[in-house]
């Protein structure tokens, strides 16, 4: 018998994100500044999409 399947979140906080894709909350900062990353604010807390993590590292990728 199988449990749940796990779920992949739709977006995540600022020190998983960065944890994410290597860089640090300085560095992740920046990205949103320059609107490289996509963020929701729910309440207080700011999540970072994990769709905008994705293409941010297919830009990456594509430039090299």
């Amino acid at each position: 018998m199988r449990g749940p399947q796990p779920v992949e979140p739709i977006c995540v906080r600022v020190n998983d994100a960065a944890r994410m894709i290597g860089v640090g909350r300085t560095k992740l900062y920046e990205l949103i500044s320059s609107g490289e990353l996509e963020t929701v604010k729910i309440g207080k807390a700011t999540r970072i999409t994990t769709a905008s993590l994705h293409n941010l590292v297919e830009r990456h990728r594509a430039m090299n």
